[in-house]
């Protein structure tokens, strides 16, 4: 039985574990381990996580499969009118090319019509070619780059990805 569920005040601490684990497999060819202990302190702290589910503009949820959170995707309103940002979705590696990644991108749209926005944006590391292509089949076309100084002598060197999904009917 899998289930896309809302975050609720005690999943932030196994929630920042599961992207602890994820992260240092997955990005351990693209970026530092200094930069990754960095970027997990700064997006995965369980007391920011916890601070972020009372916001009315973001939108945390887990990826449950038979009790166990495998996966995970945080969605937020952008400054730009009617646009949503995927800023996290994360699969663990045991769970991966099972139709998950699919399931939370579905739900994202669903959540970016129900916040009354048209269109849908991610940035994803220029060498995580598995994701890049995963989002392309997904619909999402690169339309820039994102160069961004995340602070403590780092940067992330993104592309911008989008879609503007269709309403269903």
């Amino acid at each position: 039985m899998i289930n896309i569920l809302p975050l609720t005040k005690t999943d932030p601490a196994s929630v920042s574990l599961l992207a602890r684990e994820i992260w240092f497999r997955h990005y351990r060819d693209m970026l530092s381990n200094a930069q990754i202990h960095y970027m997990l302190a700064q997006r995965y702290c369980p007391v920011l996580i916890q601070s972020q589910l009372t916001e009315e503009n973001i939108w945390w949820k887990k990826l449950v499969k038979d009790g166990t959170t495998i996966g995970f995707s945080c969605c937020m309103r952008t400054s730009m009118q009617h646009v949503m940002k995927i800023d996290k979705l994360y699969i663990h590696h045991g769970h991966h090319r099972k139709g998950y990644g699919k399931m939370l991108v579905d739900d994202a749209v669903k959540t970016m019509h129900c916040a009354d926005c048209t269109a849908l944006i991610l940035t994803v590391n220029k060498q995580n070619y598995t994701a890049i292509q995963a989002y392309r089949h997904y619909g999402f076309e690169i339309t820039g780059d994102s160069v961004v100084d995340i602070g403590g002598g780092f940067v992330m060197n993104d592309y911008l990805m989008s879609i503007t999904p269709r309403v269903s009917i």
